[in-house]
């Protein structure tokens, strides 16, 4: 640190943001980047912070990695856009190749390219809704799906996503999910007790005749991280076949070895219908896929997908060299290595610290839940939040999800080095001490 957090030059940037920026646009820290790239931020100040953000999960493969950056300056300089609905071109279809060799099931497959996650979501609803002639889509608790109108209805969570903006899309209806900390019955059926509760309000409540799709993150992002209890996704995969639900996996911010493996679904052998990928396809240009079964992404008439930006070929470049990299490098051995850095630490800080409730995830994805602690479970989301302060006056990047608020994510690049993931981990450590009472 060169100065304190945030310096004068962030400050003075922040006085400028005010005056032209809208309000409504949040950002985690009050620093304004200058460079960043090897698991380091470096602020305008020359202070250089600990990046355990990723740009929320999008940068694994670092901020400016030697082969996006060459792939994108060397596409820019062929052409920035033609739009592929008016004059196609290669980088577009060698996107939807790679999607088509990576993503599970060894069937014929299709993929569409977009720009965002939640347009991404929301086309793979418009897809199941024409292929299935169905009009109901089951979502979760604590989901996250995007911004959109359709993909807030998806969402849970209220505030800040949904506060003011409705009325939202109809048709969506949200069920319970096997939440192994929270589960009423305790973690050990969780995932079998979930999913049966959610079977039977399908078939109840809904009707399995009128959905069109089951949308599910495989590990939830925003919503905490959670992982489903064991069982769960496989039973509603099986459930969703046998009664002609699409199931789609919204793979956004689990996707290209976030977890460990290339899709956060593998874990568990499922194979959705359709996949939803977006954040860590790109190397940090914007760019989504919705892939899945050909008969099912071909159900929409010619000219029912696209959108003037969507598979933007510097983006489309950008993603070929990042898929290469995340392949030749074993990203995904690599987000596994960081799990068998990073947890034996943080459970052993909830060893120390009653109000850390829980600690999970995969990969290079985990989290760790505050409570109030002493036998109390609640959510604690002021002492979540002073953790993370104290965390960012460290010139740590660590960011906080879940519905409550409570949860505190780590998502390093894949790509950090054990000597500073090691360090980031300390300072976590650091925060910890200072705002959480031991045991």
């Amino acid at each position: 640190m060169v100065t304190e957090i945030p310096g004068p030059r962030s400050r003075a940037l922040s006085a400028r943001r005010v005056r032209s920026v809208a309000r409504g646009v949040s950002s985690t820290m009050p620093v304004f980047a200058r460079a960043a790239g090897g698991g380091v931020v470096v602020d305008v100040d020359g202070n250089t912070l600990i990046d355990l953000g990723s740009g929320i999960a999008v940068t694994g493969v670092g901020n400016a990695a030697d082969e996006v950056v060459a792939a994108v300056a060397a596409q820019a300089g062929r052409f920035t856009h033609t739009c592929f609905m008016v004059t196609p071109y290669e980088e577009y279809v060698g996107v939807c190749e790679a999607l088509a060799r990576l993503t599970p099931g060894g069937f014929e497959k299709r993929s569409a390219l977009f720009t965002s996650g939640a347009e991404a979501v929301e086309n793979a609803v418009k897809i199941a809704r024409s292929a299935t002639g169905r009009g109901a889509v089951v979502v979760f608790e604590h989901a996250y799906h995007g911004r959109t109108n359709l993909t807030m209805a998806m969402t849970a969570k209220a505030l800040p996503y949904k506060a003011g903006f409705g009325p939202f899309a109809p048709e969506i209806y949200r069920l319970p999910l096997a939440y192994p900390y929270r589960w009423p019955g305790g973690p050990q059926d969780c995932g079998e007790q979930a999913a049966a509760q959610v079977i039977d309000l399908i078939r109840t409540e809904i009707g399995a005749g009128a959905v069109a799709a089951l949308v599910i993150e495989p590990i939830q992002g925003e919503g905490g991280f959670i992982v489903p209890g064991a069982g769960f996704l496989p039973r509603l995969a099986e459930f969703c076949a046998d009664a002609g639900i699409l199931f789609i996996a919204d793979e956004v911010q689990t996707g290209f070895a976030r977890t460990g493996t290339m899709f956060a679904c593998e874990d568990e052998n499922i194979v959705p219908d359709l996949i939803v990928t977006a954040k860590g396809i790109a190397g940090g240009l914007p760019l989504s896929a919705v892939t899945g079964r050909a008969e099912i992404m071909d159900a929409p008439q010619i000219g029912g997908l696209g959108g003037t930006f969507g598979g933007n070929p510097v983006a489309c470049a950008a993603a070929l060299a990042t898929i290469d990299l995340i392949e030749s490098g074993d990203l995904a051995g690599r987000a596994r290595h960081i799990a068998e850095l990073a947890l034996p630490r943080l459970r052993a800080l909830a060893d120390r610290y009653d109000a850390i409730g829980d600690v999970r995830g995969r990969g290079a994805m985990l989290a760790v839940e505050i409570v109030r602690g002493q036998g109390d479970h609640s959510p604690d989301r002021a002492r979540a939040a002073a953790v993370a302060a104290a965390c960012h006056r460290r010139a740590l990047i660590v960011l906080s999800a879940g519905t409550w608020g409570n949860v505190l994510r780590l998502l390093p690049p894949f790509v950090i080095s054990d000597e500073l993931l090691l360090d980031g981990l300390d300072v976590l450590a650091e925060a910890c001490a200072e705002v959480l009472p031991t045991r």
